[in-house]
């Protein structure tokens, strides 16, 4: 019979005895293995955005149908996610790792030469499944190569890696683009891969990496991870509603139904199993359970950023795409170096104080957008995307630090997969609800047309404000309450890591 995995408790003995120096090089050499794969499947994830218009064109579907490229991927991730990192915590990290960078590699060079768009789609599935398995223990492994005491060193440095793949696939897509067709960018993915690959098989080790894994293999909880992948995939289908139905229509409503037995029928078997595939025991822990609610309400809030924003800039305003896209990649840019400063500073200091600031930044941000408007100086709207970005790194790497910190080393893949699909859930979630409140207030306002056609319809530009100011002053709500969350986060663990320091 399997132990229980029970959260770690607050303030454990052995986080003051010292722990073995790990070797410099080796460490940022395997983080650079792991990196390398988190730079190419962001920018794989962000680019792909540019080309769906000449894929459109080049098999003849609607901008509408071919949005299936996107939502095809993000279904299977969200599906996969936590299943793939409790079956890596069973068989190993590297294993799982290496295995889905081959399928990402693989499916990325049969979408550029799929000759039909339902084997295109076929193909994005497979790419989509290497990177849920890759993306599933990737925090864990990079956790695990830092000793205990740089574990915000470690979360800085692989959201730094995140800003730099989200905020370099639109540029370099576009350049791409310019001169290549569309199947170029798929490629061009297969390079940097099959480098992560041979780096990740050659450096990275799970004697190192998991010392405590059971020889002993518990057995893989099928059951759980069935019935979570059905209530994620038809949770994220109802928010994104593909067919527009109105959100009060017998579809929409079955549908978050059905999600809400499935989830209950999941806690009682995972509640109920020897080996279960989430150990819901860990949401006693209440740091863990406010630093979870804490990320998905931060994520809500992100998000609406970066889907109104280029609304705003180029729809509503009229800069080109280029122009857009280099006043957008200041959010990256903000977050990657606060990712950088908030990891080391939170290892000396304590996680909670860079999570209140970065939240309150995130407030102090969101409600001055919610008064934009098309006359607002474009220096003043670049000062705001700068800023909010510092608060994404400032709260976002400190809240990670907090969930991997506050449970068992046995856990850390289904956790670290558990956070990610957190942040995929908020974001989806967040650009749904963002996109619904515009769209509603301007049909209210007799506007009831694509946000792509606001800039040539009289009166539509300033409906759309209407709908922005709504839609941030409940942003600005989201960022206060996960501010006040963030609050009451209390990780007493800390206090013996700071002692230890």
């Amino acid at each position: 019979m399997t132990t229980p995995i029970l959260p770690r408790p607050p303030s454990p003995p052995a986080a003051l005895e010292p722990e073995p120096e790990p070797d410099y090089a080796r460490k940022w050499q395997a983080f650079g293995a792991i990196a390398i794969s988190f730079v190419t499947m962001v920018m794989s994830m962000s680019m792909v955005f540019v080309a769906l218009a000449a894929i459109a064109d080049d098999f003849g579907m609607t901008l509408r149908a071919v949005t299936w490229v996107v939502i095809a991927e993000a279904l299977t991730i969200s599906a996969l996610m936590m299943p793939m990192g409790r079956l890596a915590d069973i068989v190993g990290w590297k294993r799982i790792h290496l295995t889905g960078l081959m399928l990402f590699a693989v499916g990325a060079l049969f979408t550029a030469l799929a000759p039909t768009f339902g084997l295109l789609i076929a193909a994005r599935v497979v790419m989509a499944c290497g990177s849920a398995m890759a993306q599933s223990v990737g925090t864990a492994m990079v956790v695990a190569i830092f000793p205990t005491r740089e574990r915000g060193l470690a979360i800085g440095s692989q959201t730094t890696a995140v800003a730099i793949g989200g905020s370099s696939g639109p540029i370099v897509g576009g350049l791409v683009l310019q001169v290549l067709p569309w199947q170029a960018l798929f490629l061009m993915l297969v390079v940097p891969m099959s480098i992560a690959f041979v780096a990740g098989y050659l450096i990275l080790d799970n004697e190192t990496m998991q010392p405590r894994r059971a020889a002993n293999r518990p057995p893989f909880d099928w059951g759980g991870a069935v019935l979570s992948a059905i209530a994620i995939v038809l949770l994220v289908i109802a928010i994104n509603n593909p067919r527009r139905d109105p959100w009060i229509s017998p579809a929409i409503l079955g549908s978050l139904a059905t999600v809400a037995v499935l989830l209950a029928v999941f806690v009682s078997w995972e509640m109920r199993s020897r080996s279960p595939m989430l150990e819901l025991r860990l949401f006693r822990n209440e740091v863990f359970s406010l630093a979870v609610a804490a990320r998905l309400l931060g994520f809500m809030a992100a998000t609406a950023t970066r889907f109104l924003m280029p609304i705003y800039l180029i729809s509503l305003r009229g800069l080109e795409e280029a122009a857009a896209g280099g006043v957008l990649f200041l959010t990256s840019l903000g977050m990657g170096i606060a990712a950088q400063a908030a990891g080391r500073l939170s290892d000396r200091f304590g996680s909670r104080p860079f999570s209140v600031a970065g939240l309150a930044v995130f407030v102090g941000t969101s409600l001055p957008m919610a008064f934009l408007t098309a006359e607002t100086p474009i220096t003043v709207v670049m000062a705001l995307l700068l800023v909010n970005g510092l608060g994404m790194g400032l709260w976002n790497v400190p809240n990670n630090s907090v969930i991997m910190g506050s449970v068992p080393a046995s856990a850390l893949g289904v956790v670290g997969a558990f956070t990610n699909l957190t942040r995929n859930v908020g974001n989806v979630t967040g650009q749904a609800i963002a996109s619904g409140v515009v769209v509603a207030v301007m049909a209210a306002n007799g506007f009831d047309i694509p946000l792509s056609r606001i800039a040539g319809t009289p009166g539509a530009g300033a409906a759309f404000i209407d709908g922005w100011r709504a839609a941030y002053l409940l942003v600005t709500a989201y960022s206060a309450i996960g501010l006040a969350l963030a609050i009451r986060t209390k990780p007493q663990f800390e206090l013996a890591a700071t002692a230890a320091h």
